[in-house]
Order: structure tokens, then sequence, then C-alpha cells
């Protein structure tokens, strides 16, 4: 097979733990005659300061002509610390879900068992937990009209969904759930909001498409706390763009750390395929970046847009063996694990190169 892949690292930790991904996708293609090709573009900060936009126009064409995209991550404590700055990182990451049509995210939140006493969840609450979160992406708060007024000593963020965004989103979350164990949740908040409301109308009209799938309706504020009650009652969660971020960083714990959890992006044309965890300016250069949540978003990559589901597989197996080895980076390492087995970016994604 021959694909063409862009890798945009982005910014802090994202341009450490996307070069561990790359090889990990060079050598499954050494492994399995797969013929890949690469290239490289700026997002984020870093773009910013080469060319004053967080989204150049030469990175969304690159997008655009790629058959899946390979990224890292965009942030800067400088605008963190700045509230007032017109141009932000973040912008370049809304910009990019909206002019490549991204519309779903997909979240896989699976413990590997190794890793139950990395969480401070309770083992026995934990095992067993796999849940699949579908995070809209292009509507919500982040999109809606925002500004000032009474000369800025107020603010205004308005929320908009339209019918199509809805069900655009829930229809790939029922038919994930028929490929697996038959339940979604469908998360909001309509006791209070209209957006909400009419979500949970779209979910509704929809599900008798789907007769053999159970279909539940949570409150948000019930499904966060449920998440750590009892994830193992979750299977498939479909929720706003909101609602996506807050619940899956949360349930992020159920894995033992950020660091552990890939996701993707798709919807009208490229894929995009990412780490959950932000650019961690704190740990940059550090060496000590865990990279296995984009190696697991390399796997992803293969199986969603390239369909090869071995591949995918064999990387999978491979992070799943170094656990067992006992090998950690520290976010995931505990008071028992030998210190000659805490191991840097480098080394554990070495390892999980030789067990490919």
């Amino acid at each position: 097979m021959k694909k063409h892949i862009l890798v945009v690292p982005g910014d802090g930790i994202g341009q450490e733990v996307t070069a561990v991904g790359k090889q990990v996708l060079e050598k499954i293609a050494e492994k399995y005659g797969h013929e890949f090709t690469y290239d490289e573009a700026l997002i984020g900060h870093v773009a910013i300061e080469a060319t004053g936009n967080p989204l150049p126009d030469e990175t969304l064409t690159k997008m655009r002509a790629s058959d899946a995209v390979l990224f890292g991550a965009v942030g800067h404590p400088k605008y963190d610390n700045d509230p007032t700055a017109k141009v932000r990182p973040e912008q370049g990451l809304l910009k990019m879900r909206k002019e490549l049509g991204l519309f779903a995210n997909l979240r896989p939140i699976k413990l590997f068992d190794e890793l139950l006493e990395a969480s401070s969840i309770k083992p026995e609450i934990l095992k067993g937990a796999d849940i699949l979160f579908f995070r809209e992406l292009t509507g919500d708060i982040y999109f809606g009209e925002k500004g000032r007024k009474d000369d800025g000593d107020s603010a205004y963020d308005i929320a908009a969904y339209s019918k199509y965004e809805v069900e655009r989103i829930a229809r790939k979350a029922f038919e994930a759930a028929r490929t697996r164990r038959k339940k979604l949740c469908s998360v909001d908040k309509a006791n209070v909001l209209e957006t909400s409301r009419l979500w949970r109308e779209v979910v509704q009209a929809i599900a008798p498409e789907y007769p053999d799938v159970e279909v539940e309706h949570q409150f948000v504020d019930a499904a966060a706390m449920m998440l750590i009650k009892d994830p193992r009652r979750f299977d498939v969660v479909v929720t706003a763009n909101l609602f996506g971020d807050i619940l899956t960083d949360e349930a992020s714990q159920i894995a033992g750390s950020m660091g552990m959890l890939a996701s993707a992006s798709v919807g009208e044309s490229t894929g995009v395929y990412e780490p959950i965890h932000g650019s961690a300016h704190d740990i940059t250069g550090k060496g000590v970046a865990n990279p296995m949540a984009s190696v697991l978003s390399a796997a992803l990559l293969l199986d969603i847009s390239f369909g090869l589901k071995e591949e995918s597989d064999a990387i999978i197996n491979a992070v799943d063996q170094v656990l067992k080895a006992g090998y950690r980076t520290r976010d995931i390492a505990d008071s028992t694990t030998p210190a000659e087995q805490i191991l840097n970016t480098e080394a554990i994604g070495q390892k999980i190169l030789e067990l490919i």
C-alpha cells in the first residue's frame, strides 16, 4: 500500500511524541511491505512565530493533499497568561477542524490491565473499562458568536447546534455501538439548555433505525459522576463539543494518564490522529514525555484511514507487551516501579519498535 502522511508536531511535547509515532509508522511499513511517504508542516505557536498565522495556508494545503495527518499538540504559556491576545495557537486547531470538516472526534478510553494501579481510582472499579467517546467537533460554544459588551464588563459565548450536525455524529456513534456491546449513552443538559433539547430530540428520532442498540440519555453532571463511580457501565458515549472536551479529560484518569490516550478526528476528508494531551511545556525538552498516546494514535490512523487492522493491532500489542514487561514512563510509574524500568521518551519508543 502507498500512502502519504503529513506529520504536524505543533508545540511543546508534540514535537517529541510525534517523532516516536512516525518511527512506529516507518517500522510498520518496513515489516508489512507498505510505502509511506511523509511531509511536515507548522501549526500553533511555532507557526505564529514563523508566519504570524496559527494555521498557515501552506499547512492546510498539505493537509488536504495527504492521506492522513499525525498531529502533536498546540499551546504555549505566553498565551495562557495573556487572555487579551488576538492571535492564539488554539485558533489553528479550531480552524483545521472546520476547514477539513472534522466533525467527529473518537477517543477510545481503554485500560491496559498493567496500569490498574496507575489510576487514582480503585482497581476493582476500573478493571474491564472500555469506553469509546464520540465528541462533536465543529459546533457548540467553540464556534458560536462571542464578544464583550458594557464597555468590556460583560462577555458572552453563544452555543449553537443545527439538526444535521447532531444527526451526523449520532449516526457514527450508533454504527460504532453496533460493532461493540450495542450500548449508546447520549450525554446532554436537556433540562437547562435549548441546544441540548435539540440534541436529545435528534438522537431519539434516529434511535428506532438502530433497534439492536440500547440507548440511554444522561445529563452531563450525572455522566461525570458515573464515569468515576461505575465506568464499566459505558460502552459508546456521544456528546457535544464542550461536554466531550471535559468528560474525555476526566475519563483519561480511567486509563491512568492522559499520556496513554489516542484520538481520531474524522469527517469529510483527511483524518487527523493525535494524543488527547496538550503541549505540556513544563516537561518540554526534558525527554520524559510519554509517547504512547501518539503511538496509539498511529495505530488508529492505520485502522481507520487505511483499513490496516492487522498492522494497527501489532502496534497495540507492542505497547501492551512493553507494559507487561514492566517498562514505564514517569507519568505511569508508581512506587513499586524499579528505577531502571522508568524510561525516557526515546527509550520507551525503542522498546515498542523492538516488539513490533
